[in-house]
């Protein structure tokens, strides 16, 4: 018998299943660093201990980002080995900070299952959860990814497509312990632009753009110990019609969210993930561009410090975002449009 894992194919999955990912992962400072590196994100929070500790924070917490990517690492040898794709997360929430010296774990249930009518491939949906050294949950959210059959033939023993909401409700989002936005320094943090001074269905152009490179992504997959085939080989790879070793998304949602800086100077932490496609591939050397949308506010019961906006970010390569490229009457995406990422972000308010 092979002591080696091949990882699992659709027709391997249950409904119910409970999978136990191996791996847990120490994050540390320099892990922090390599990310900074890779996406040059300037949130003040995630910068400085002192401008966290000036809201309340003993030190700086961990960029959410960090620790989603670090959680989904995990799933990848269990879930997505033998992935084609990885096509969309919802009911995402961040329930405690991680700081440097915090491990993280992670464990998926099989909620859905759905063969394509191909009988090649099917979708598979899980809850991921990612766990603390203590046993307290920092993360949750549900992503569906398309896997190939081992064999086309092999029936499905149980299929079902799950319910899931169509975003974070403003009630269940949680604000990190401790956190207070009350001298929150507006000048530090690079811009005076408040929780009020954003409109619902306002766009935002962050003008700036990004190419990511070969070693870049695969460097940062790495780091996340993402195994997944599509993103490092590229003897199975050329067998594809592109040939080319496809990029993480969450690299590309990463590089978004940096360039979102741009014009969201405030609203680096993130509390929910509503949703999220990769809605064309994206291949390295392309240069990344990205604009936001508002789509809601929500106050904070009980706060008058801090507020959250919904805010869908939108990414393309090779395609400024000036004009807002977007789906058209039909709901298709411009062949340029490379993530549609919809989350909740903590903002200060105005004092």
């Amino acid at each position: 018998m092979s002591k080696t894992n091949p990882g699992r194919y659709f027709e391997d999955f249950r409904l119910g299943e409970v999978l136990a990912h191996a791996t847990p992962r120490t994050l540390t400072a320099g892990d922090v660093a390599l990310y900074t590196a890779f996406y040059g994100p300037r949130f003040a929070l995630f910068s400085a201990d002192s401008f966290a500790q000036n809201c309340g924070l003993g030190q700086s917490p961990i960029d959410p980002l960090i620790v989603f990517h670090m959680v989904f690492g995990k799933t990848v040898p269990d879930v997505s080995l033998n992935a084609v794709a990885n096509l969309g997360y919802a009911d995402g929430r961040f329930l405690a900070p991680v700081h440097a010296g915090d491990t993280v774990s992670s464990s998926s249930e099989v909620i859905g299952l759905k063969e394509n009518s191909n009988r090649k491939t099917g979708v598979v949906y899980v809850r991921t959860t990612g766990i603390n050294q203590h046993g307290t949950a920092v993360l949750t959210y549900v992503r569906w990814v398309m896997v190939r059959k081992r064999d086309e033939t092999a029936p499905i023993a149980q299929e079902a497509v799950p319910a899931l909401p169509t975003s974070v409700a403003a009630s269940d989002l949680v604000i990190p312990a401790g956190l207070s936005f009350a001298h929150y320094d507006f000048a530090l943090a690079g811009s005076a632009h408040a929780f009020e001074d954003y409109e619902i269905g306002e766009k935002i152009d962050h003008v700036d753009g990004m190419a990511i490179e070969e070693a870049e992504h695969q460097m940062a997959t790495r780091l996340y110990q993402n195994t997944a085939k599509v993103h490092f080989n590229q003897y199975e790879r050329a067998k594809d019609p592109t040939g080319r070793r496809l990029v993480y998304g969450g690299v590309v949602i990463s590089t978004a969210k940096a360039l979102s800086f741009n014009g969201l100077e405030n609203a680096g932490l993130i509390l929910g993930i509503n949703g999220g496609r990769h809605v064309n591939p994206y291949f390295a050397g392309a240069t990344v561009f990205a604009w936001s949308e508002v789509l809601d506010r929500a106050e904070i019961p009980g706060r008058s410090d801090v507020g959250a906006l919904r805010l869908r970010l939108v990414a393309t390569k090779d395609r400024p975002c000036s004009d807002f490229p977007d789906r058209d009457s039909e709901g298709k995406y411009p062949p340029e449009v490379i993530l549609d990422f919809d989350y909740w972000a903590a903002v200060p308010r105005k004092r």
